[in-house]
């Protein structure tokens, strides 16, 4: 018995070990970060600031892997059956993490399969719509949609996109009712607004700036708390009349579930520095993102707290993406 007890002791050490030799080493090898984004675009842009300055710091080359189709699920499919090793890492969209459970009846991932390691920035989105309508204002704007149900269109990124749960958000909470018109992408959406076939977008505002600047997009108000940088003049929905009405994109960093803990923290910890950095903090303010670190039991709690929220909006709303 006294033998088994030190036979046991030993194995336990060993273990533990082992566990702290692989924290020690890692990373010892290339790093793959899958973006479930094409490139461009808030997404893809956190993963780019984030990875040079933290391939310095941790020694390895990281790669960016862009996997976008499908709502983001071939990208969270592939990272949540990957190795439990800290070389496969998700960059996650706030909309597909916590949006595709309630907009899909079958999900080929889930969250379980998925750790948090750090958030990496957030993004908050500007109202716009195209001049034709007479609408000076966020109360004009309201008043005008509801004096006409369903005649006004909006656009969105894709059916389950931030743009269309988002914009879904505003009719539930404005009380108005418009008409969905989903494209493939920003880059569809904003021309048909810009050419006046669909009247109204909610997007982030590096997508739109350039085009509210020539006057060739109307801009009511951002919804974050405080405004944004690129658009200093553009009111908060606070300020423009209606509070309580905010919406905000996040990005995370997320590996397999069962990649060991002190490879998530040590990883994590590597990830603030890297966001400390000049060139990210630099890089980040000319796209209009906020770096905004959170360590992985906070993301954790976030993405717990959004889930409830949003499934409870894109059920009420009949939203879904199959």
């Amino acid at each position: 018995m006294f033998n088994r007890r030190i036979a046991i002791a030993i194995a336990s050490l060993a273990a533990l070990g082992c566990t702290a030799v692989m924290a020690q080493a890692y990373p010892s090898k290339q790093i793959n970060m899958v973006v479930p984004n094409p490139p461009g675009g808030v997404v893809d842009s956190s993963a780019r600031l984030l990875a040079e300055p933290l391939a310095r710091l941790v020694g390895q080359p990281i790669v960016v892997d862009n996997r976008g189709g499908a709502s983001g699920n071939i990208a969270y499919s592939q990272v949540a059956r990957a190795p439990k090793d800290g070389y496969t890492l998700l960059i996650s969209y706030s909309a597909y993490h916590v949006g595709n459970p309630a907009m899909f009846s079958r999900l080929p991932w889930n969250q379980d399969e998925l750790t948090p390691v750090a958030l990496i920035s957030a993004a908050t989105n500007v109202i716009t719509t195209h001049p034709s309508v007479p609408a000076n204002n966020l109360k004009e704007l309201i008043a005008y949609v509801k004096a006409n149900p369903n005649k006004v269109n909006y656009a969105s990124q894709g059916n389950g996109s931030l743009s269309h749960v988002g914009t879904a958000l505003f009719e539930q909470t404005t009380q108005t009712q418009m008409t969905h018109v989903p494209y493939r992408g920003s880059g569809p959406a904003i021309a048909d607004v810009l050419a006046g076939q669909v009247q109204m977008f909610m997007t982030t505002p590096p997508s739109v700036m350039g085009h509210v600047q020539t006057g060739k997009l109307r801009p009511y108000a951002v919804t974050s708390k405080t405004r944004h940088p690129m658009m200093p003049d553009v009111p908060t929905t606070a300020e423009a009349g209606l509070p309580g009405f905010e919406l905000e994109a996040w990005v995370g960093l997320f590996a397999p579930a069962g990649t060991p803990a002190d490879v998530v923290n040590r990883l994590s910890e590597q990830v603030k520095v890297a966001l400390e950095q000049p060139e990210a903090k630099q890089r980040a303010t000319s796209l209009g993102i906020e770096i905004r670190y959170m360590n992985p039991r906070d993301l954790g709690e976030l993405v717990r707290k959004e889930t409830e929220y949003w499934g409870q909006i894109i059920r009420s709303r009949n939203i879904s993406a199959d």
